[in-house]
């Protein structure tokens, strides 16, 4: 019988993707602008992919083998390894890696963990810039540095016209989602671009308020999920749907007033 999720486990289940995120950063740290190999995985398309990426993940891996040898895991470099365990992994060693090849303190090590099927807990890690985000929604999301710790809270805002809202790419979208991409941008009071998985970390420290991106992997935003409701926002898909585990079409806001405004437009996709 699965031991349930306890307040008291879940503590020692945040220490722990703390202690995760701090080994990744043993590989990531010494490669971030160095002259480190880059390859293309994807094709005509430029994807890279970088020893980093790979040595990072086979690091977190082998820590949970150590430790909790009966989870699962499911990573972007070594694909899935019991992904019907009651407790999975789902990482992501470098997301951005594009940011960290150009030297760009914009990647970030994403770890959650599934329990039963949904995640319950997260870490979106910058150990560049020393900071690591990190939360539950039934602990709440606080941010840790060398500084010491505080809680994470996003901030609400009246409506899309005065939010500030991001994207990492307008080019990976498809035509549609670009037309539902602009109109929201126009509506929108301030645009950036190129921040990956760091926005999601801006919206829980209620820094952005809107995440807007399709074409996920549960790699690429379950981190999130509960790091963003932990500070007390949320996800959706592009319909309104709360976003659980997977990735797709997705929507991440500190303010549901936000989404009120911004979801119309998104269905038009």
């Amino acid at each position: 019988m699965t031991e349930p999720l306890s307040p008291d486990r879940l503590r020692k289940l945040d220490a722990f993707i703390l202690e995760l995120s701090a080994e990744a950063a043993t590989v990531t740290l010494p490669a971030f602008r160095a002259d480190t190999a880059v390859e293309n995985k994807g094709g005509h398309a430029f994807d890279p992919v970088t020893q980093a990426d790979r040595g990072a993940e086979a690091a977190i891996r082998r820590l949970i083998a150590q430790r909790f040898p009966d989870h699962g895991v499911i990573g972007e470099e070594y694909g899935a390894d019991r992904a019907d365990a009651d407790h999975v992994w789902v990482i992501d060693p470098i997301d951005g890696t594009s940011a960290f090849v150009a030297g760009l303190p914009l990647w970030t090590t994403l770890i959650a963990l599934r329990f039963q099927g949904s995640p319950v807990l997260g870490v979106i890690g910058q150990p560049y810039l020393r900071e690591f985000y990190v939360g539950s929604t039934a602990l709440g999301s606080r941010l840790v540095t060398p500084d010491g710790e505080r809680r994470l809270e996003v901030r609400m805002c009246d409506g899309l016209a005065q939010a500030a809202i991001t994207t990492t790419d307008p080019h990976l979208f498809n035509r549609a989602e670009l037309e539902a991409w602009t109109a929201v941008r126009q509506a929108a009071r301030l645009a950036r671009l190129g921040c990956d998985a760091y926005a999601y970390a801006m919206v829980a420290l209620g820094r952005i308020d809107l995440v807007v991106e399709s074409g996920l992997k549960a790699w690429d935003v379950e981190a999130a999920v509960p790091v963003i409701e932990g500070a007390g926002g949320l996800l959706t898909d592009w319909t309104g749907q709360r976003l659980g585990r997977g990735g797709g079409r997705v929507a991440a806001a500190g303010d549901p007033r936000i989404l009120r405004d911004a979801l119309p437009i998104l269905r038009r996709a």
